[in-house]
């Protein structure tokens, strides 16, 4: 009987079974659920920092409640919530619907904080599966390992923005399209299988962050073409079952902005800045004559440029690995095409106008298997490690054994470089982003006695204000609910639309302490 090939340890009289690479990368896994966690709790402090997330938590809140708009409440710019969109006497946030659906089961479950530190685990999960599938268990569990010590991973796991879930469902579509391609083989799942779950992955990451998607999308759909001519019949049948299940689910996008709207195809972008869209040319972005060949150049570059630095923390040099991960992959069609999905994340987003650096580049984070594998099969093409599925670990000479133990010995010291230099400080630059921390709530959760009531915030930017948005919902019944500056007449009114409810002016300068008027009038 012929013995199958696995990546195992070869047995020896010092080793006997294989290396249980299914536990490691389990093991790796609860480790990202646990540090995504420490990173939104002592880093985040389990607050929403950026424009993005606020809107994303209050169109959470909103369909916790069952509702996708709500009514406009009277001084709707007062009321302002960043990027929560004012349009025929309703609001509703700007951003499709996949993220805060999700966030909102997690609210109803009190489990808000935990969503994205879960999806982290699982993204380090599917990595491994995927590289496991593509270049073998040992090139998997290093990618898996790359992937948690990345601070570009950990600060996006950490935070409340919606690529944890596009990474996710990214890893899923992939995964699930090398199952639907090629030959058949014995013991697969039934063949129904893989192509429904891509097209569900890659639908729902359409309903998600649709533009992303397409550039998820593009590589496979160039792929899915050349297999619709080279392919059988039953594996044209099965892409075209992907490609209608993707396709309907992405419909319930359009049906989202009809609802919020009354037209399917405008973007509810545009109701906060008209330029915002994606483009060249006048009316796309804020720069005189509109987005240009040259600002997506300068885009793409200072975000490859930040991506090289908070990719694995090495200093800028990041990238170390990926040269040698092609000679790996040279004959390896499978990892070509998945390694374009960065590519094409990177070239797609030129057309959009503004770059994304604060947490990363993470307009592509829904790329980072490519860059993580690419650079696990690097480190296993130079330390003479196996890199195809199936091929089997030997010792060899005294010379590939040297250089494994080099090749290791420098990869974790270039991890401990990350870990210790880079990390700390990294994750250090985004606590308190913008002002806001959980400190600016401690006054109103000790002044229970004074709600309900309407606190009229005096700030001289929105941050003050947004700080404490983490308190209000949605429909504004929450014990407090905030205003942003005041204005003649406004009191009496409040008064009215808010019966009950006591009214004070608050100065976030000032935390802990309430007025019954503007200051210098009380």
């Amino acid at each position: 009987m012929q013995a199958s090939l696995t990546n195992s340890v070869e047995p020896g009289p010092a080793h006997k079974g294989r290396f249980p690479f299914d536990l490691a990368a389990l093991l790796f896994s609860l480790a990202a659920v646990i540090a995504a966690y420490v990173v939104a709790e002592r880093v985040f402090e389990r607050v929403p920092h950026l424009e993005d997330e606020i809107a994303y938590v209050w169109q959470a809140k909103a369909m916790a409640e069952g509702a996708i708009t709500v009514p406009s409440p009277i001084y709707s710019h007062k009321f302002l919530v960043p990027f929560v969109v004012e349009h025929e006497g309703q609001r509703f946030g700007k951003y499709p619907l996949g993220w805060p659906a999700l966030l909102a089961v997690g609210i109803k479950s009190g489990l808000r904080d935990w969503v994205n530190p879960l999806l982290a685990g699982l993204a380090v999960w599917f990595t491994y599966r995927l590289g496991k599938k593509l270049l073998g268990e040992i090139a998997g569990l290093i990618a898996a390992g790359l992937t948690l010590s990345s601070p570009f991973f950990l600060m996006n796991a950490g935070s409340l923005l919606s690529h944890p879930l596009g990474l996710v469902l990214s890893l899923a579509f992939v995964i699930a399209w090398w199952d639907l391609v090629g030959p058949r083989r014995e013991h697969q799942l039934p063949p129904w299988l893989p192509a429904v779950t891509a097209g569900s992955a890659l639908g729902v990451l359409g309903l998600t962050r649709p533009f992303t998607a397409l550039g998820v999308a593009l590589p496979f759909i160039i792929h899915g073409l050349v297999r619709m001519v080279k392919g059988d019949p039953q594996e044209r049948k099965r892409l075209l079952v992907t490609a209608g299940v993707a396709g309907l689910l992405s419909l319930l996008h359009f049906g989202w902005q009809a609802a919020a709207t009354g037209d399917p195809f405008f973007n509810p972008y545009e109701l906060w800045w008209p330029y915002d869209k994606v483009g060249f040319g006048p009316g796309h972005g804020v720069a005189e004559g509109g987005h240009s060949l040259r600002q997506a150049w300068l885009n793409t570059w200072f975000s490859t440029y930040v991506g090289w630095h908070d990719l694995f923390g090495w200093a800028g040099y990041s990238w170390l690995l990926l040269p040698f991960g092609l000679p790996a992959i040279r004959r390896n069609g499978r990892m070509w095409w998945t390694m374009s999905v960065v590519v094409s994340l990177f070239l797609i987003y030129m057309a959009y106008w503004i770059g994304a650096w604060t947490f990363g580049p993470r307009y592509q984070f829904e790329g980072l298997f490519s860059l993580t594998l690419l650079s696990a099969a690097g480190l296993c093409w130079t330390a003479g490690l196996p890199y195809h599925p199936g091929e089997p670990y030997v010792s060899k000479t005294r010379w590939t054994r040297t250089r494994r133990l080099a090749m290791t010995a420098a990869a974790g010291f270039l991890v401990a470089v990350n870990l210790v230099f880079y990390l700390p400080p990294r994750l250090a630059a985004v606590n308190d982003l913008y002002g806001i921390s959980r400190d600016a709530l401690a006054p109103f959760e000790q002044a229970a006695e004074f709600a309900p009531a309407v606190i009229i915030v005096h700030a001289d930017h929105w941050t003050g204000y947004g700080s404490l948005l983490e308190l209000e919902d949605a429909f504004l019944t929450s014990p407090f609910v905030f205003v942003w500056g005041d204005q003649p007449g406004m009191r009496a009114e409040l008064e009215a639309a808010f019966p009950g409810r006591n009214i004070f002016h608050y100065y976030p300068d000032e935390p802990g302490i309430f007025y019954t008027g503007p200051k210098g009038n009380d």
